[in-house]
């Protein structure tokens, strides 16, 4: 049982040191953006990205979970089964690239943002390329071969980031100046959010011409047999994940309508934005963990004791969220000041969205029950009775307390889906979690925190050694937690 948990945790380490130091390469930037940009420019970016993250998981038909499936079945030919998916995504993407080139003019009018239609085809474009290249190190993946995912996906952010960097603190003087005015063709002649988007383009085509060796090794033969048995077990997966995705981002598309202050709902939608970044390390090791275990939980189902394994995994995941939670709370105050002084209003909401992160792992490792016995359908109803928790939530709340109603939205939805996979799992795929165990990690974890909020004001440096001393008592409670859980198994 050990060596599968050691190599889950290697491959999770290659992905999470890669994914973390990018991210925080490109958390950087957030500085900048809160002190370039004003509230509203900022709301507009996130806008943006909102709706690309919705697009990509309609857009890659949910087939990297599928390519997972059959490619890691007996007699499977995995070559064939990445080729097939890739041509399937190609060919969508680019249809849906080519409707919003010819309809760029009008779909920017209607978002408010005319004489942007440059915007609307980076869009497309960062979508075709993004959706395809996911096939691609969906294949990396299944091969194992963490360090080239690692390495390409961390050049791709380094890209993002010098491009950034590129457009705001050289070429914005240039462009001021009257020189270097032919970029102004691709990107505003005065600092705004077409600069980060502009950026990202650029770093997915710099990530394609990395990855392009992986693709020459795929073979374009189609079969229609295996695209419609993909198709069959990825569209559910695809219809789950957008109600699921929708519940990280529609509260950004419902501010525009919705929001306690009408006019200004793009400023508030910046601090939200810039609030849910402080949040982002928990997303990112939930990230990072998925990456692994995703292939790592299909190719142990068939051993001995695989679900005990999947079972010791959930707890040691909830232990060290756990942690991550306790640790950046204790020194938020500090963390907070990364952001720019106008943006700082919306602290408030980041432990609300850490532990939102952090019922997303948990969900992630409960879910995988109905992958693993082909019952994806099971998916669709559980993420939509999270996007309607999070759609209520939001209507009733968001017209009085803003972006702290979203916040609250994702904990609610969150633990609704949580609910019901444990349950439909109990019933048609037992897996044996102790879900006193993970209770009582998340309750050390909350308790550690709320000590910690009750202590008298301090010193600089008083503060940072007794909330050290807080870390290492939540670490303390977790290994006591652990070695009670293990005698009780023993017996």
């Amino acid at each position: 049982m050990a060596n599968p948990i050691k190599q889950l945790a290697g491959e999770t380490a290659i992905y999470g040191l890669s994914t973390i130091l990018a991210r925080i390469i490109n958390f950087a930037l957030v500085p900048l953006y809160t002190r370039v940009l004003t509230q509203s420019q900022y709301g507009v970016f996130s806008e943006f990205m909102a709706y690309i993250a919705m697009l990509q998981v309609v857009l890659t038909l949910g087939l990297e979970t599928g390519c997972f499936r059959y490619a890691s079945k007996e007699g499977a030919d995995p070559r064939r089964v990445f080729s097939n998916a890739f041509v399937t995504v190609f060919g969508i993407c680019a249809l849906f690239l080519a409707c919003l080139t010819v309809f760029s003019g009008g779909i920017s009018t209607a978002l408010g943002y005319p004489g942007f239609d440059n915007l609307i085809i980076y869009c497309g474009l960062i979508l075709l390329i993004d959706c395809t290249t996911a096939i691609l190190f969906a294949k990396l993946r299944h091969e194992h071969k963490a360090l080239k995912f690692a390495v390409i996906k961390t050049v791709k952010i380094l890209t993002e980031v010098g491009v950034n960097l590129l457009l705001y603190l050289v070429l914005a003087d240039r462009f001021a100046e009257g020189s270097c005015l032919w970029i102004t063709r691709f990107v505003s002649a005065a600092p705004d959010f077409t600069y980060p988007v502009f950026a990202i383009l650029v770093s997915c085509i710099v990530c394609l011409l990395l990855i392009a060796p992986e693709l020459l090794k795929l073979t374009f033969r189609l079969d229609r047999q295996l695209i419609r048995r993909l198709l069959v077990y990825s569209l559910p997966l695809m219809v789950a994940g957008l109600p699921g995705i929708m519940n990280d981002v529609l509260d950004r598309v419902l501010m525009r309508f919705i929001n306690a202050d009408p006019v200004n709902w793009r400023a508030d939608l910046g601090v939200y934005q810039a609030a849910v970044k402080l949040a982002v390390i928990m997303q990112l090791f939930v990230q990072m963990f998925r990456y692994a275990a995703e292939p790592f939980f299909f190719q142990r189902e068939r051993d001995k004791g695989g679900k005990k394994i999947y079972a010791d995994v959930l707890n040691y995941f909830t232990a060290f969220c756990m942690f991550g939670f306790v640790a950046l709370m204790l020194f938020m105050d500090e963390i907070g000041l990364i952001l720019g002084k106008d943006f700082r209003v919306g602290l408030s909401i980041t432990p609300i969205m850490l532990m939102a992160y952090v019922i997303t792992g948990i969900l992630f490792n409960v879910n995988i029950w109905y992958k693993l016995s082909e019952k994806t359908g099971y998916a669709v109803w559980i993420t939509l009775a999270g996007l309607v928790v999070t759609i209520a939530v939001n209507l009733v709340f968001m017209p009085r307390y803003s972006y702290r109603a979203a916040a609250w939205g994702h904990i609610a939805s969150y633990l609704t889906m949580l609910v019901l996979t444990a349950l439909l799992g109990r019933r048609h795929y037992p897996i044996p979690y102790d879900w006193g165990v993970v209770i009582l990690l998340v309750a050390a974890g909350l308790g550690v925190w709320g000590l910690g909020t009750l202590l008298p004001e301090m010193g600089l440096w008083t503060k940072i050694f007794v909330h050290c001393a807080l870390v290492l008592l939540y670490i303390a409670i977790a290994f006591v937690i652990f070695v009670v859980h293990k005698k009780k198994s023993a017996r």
